[in-house]
């Protein structure tokens, strides 16, 4: 299953939203895959991953799941409603 989102956040996936991201991507019942536009998917739940990944405000990303069903539809939900955030509380 796979989604694309722009990432909304302001700084990013840099530093702290990179981390809180990578604790979002954690908590969720099926692992996720995250990509930039044309890249190679990384886990999500990856702290140095994310941060390699380089993704700034306004890059396209996809995320995906290696499975199909509610809760693979869960977990891109959750991800995709944290990358679409302007700013991290």
């Amino acid at each position: 299953m796979e989604r694309a989102t722009v990432v909304g956040i302001l700084e990013g996936l840099h530093a702290r939203p990179a981390a809180l991201f990578v604790q979002e991507a954690a908590r969720q019942p099926v692992p996720a895959m995250i990509a930039k536009a044309g890249g190679t998917p990384v886990p999500a739940a990856s702290i140095l991953s994310i941060m390699g990944l380089g993704a700034a405000a306004g890059d396209e990303v996809t995320l995906s799941t290696e499975t199909d069903g509610p809760e693979a539809e869960a977990t891109l939900d959750a991800l995709v409603a944290f990358l679409s955030q302007e700013t991290i509380a």
